[in-house]
């Protein structure tokens, strides 16, 4: 019993929250984002390129609303 209790589940879209992933195609605003070996629709209010990262802030539906990550 202690074994399966030692660990929150992971499973639901709140799981997604703060994750990175790689724009697909430009969003200005919407388009796709890899996370994970899944492409999903994406929405990021500020426009990012191909191929940049993405981090995901919130979910709306089966859409992401991403970020662009920060680079050190």
């Amino acid at each position: 019993i202690w074994w399966s209790k030692r660990r929150r589940s992971s499973v639901g879209v709140e799981t997604l929250v703060g994750r990175k992933g790689v724009a697909v195609g430009e969003l200005w605003p919407t388009g796709q984002v890899r996370l994970d070996g899944e492409i999903w629709q994406a929405r990021c209010e500020g426009g990012c390129g191909s191929g940049m990262e993405v981090v995901v802030r919130s979910v709306d539906g089966l859409t992401l609303v991403v970020d662009p990550a920060r680079v050190p």
